[in-house]
């Protein structure tokens, strides 16, 4: 029955990122005209949709709150729309999205077939940005985020963004607590010490 419920956790995840990210990449599509530097964006997205369907197996979560909230991190923030004023000049709030974006495909590029969207043990990563913090690729949604939240601010991306951002710290902490459980893991925190901004948390 675990093994059977395990398999079905593994399909959802192909659906629902599937699903919630098609709609965000075609929106990001059609603004690509007047803002091509949104083009990393949907590449971001697509990258992760790709390596989901590749993943190897692993140790995964299947506990209901655990599940819950990587799905509600994953589709909270591609719920956010272009539109809304900019509060800061395109050229920073480019540079913001350049930046975080190129950290989470980095972070996605060293995981590969590691990445996933529910907490799982694939195997320990500790080269390339996870040199730096143990969960770079959050760190590089956030920079982006901000970015694009600066230059489409409304309050419907704002109320979204919170909800994604809160989301995705809960998903943190349970993530550390399957992947604690590894001896190896818990000699790559010992290393690296921050979990998401440098001398911060």
């Amino acid at each position: 029955m675990n093994r059977n419920l395990k398999f079905l956790v593994a399909v959802c995840e192909r659906i629902v990122l599937i699903a919630v990210a098609a709609p965000y990449v075609l929106a990001i599509a059609r603004s690509l005209p007047t803002h091509p530097t949104f083009f990393l964006a949907a590449a971001s997205e697509i990258l992760a949709a790709f390596f989901v369907l590749i993943q190897k197996r692993g140790e995964v979560t299947i506990r209901a709150y655990a599940l819950t909230i990587a799905v509600a991190g994953t589709c909270a923030s591609m719920l956010v729309r272009p539109g809304g004023i900019a509060v800061l000049p395109s050229i920073v709030t480019g540079t913001m999205m350049f930046v975080g974006l190129a950290i989470s495909v980095w972070s996605k590029l060293v995981l590969n077939r590691s990445f996933g969207i529910f907490a799982a043990n694939r195997g320990v990563k500790n080269g390339g940005p996870y040199r730096l913090v143990r969960h770079p690729m959050y760190l590089g949604y956030i920079i982006s985020q901000l970015g694009f939240l600066c230059a489409n601010l409304s309050s419907r991306n704002l109320v979204v963004y919170g909800i994604a951002w809160a989301f995705q710290l809960a998903r943190i902490l349970e993530e550390e607590k399957l992947l604690r459980r590894d001896e190896a893991y818990r000699s790559f925190s010992e290393r690296v010490r921050y979990r998401l901004v440098p001398g911060v948390f």
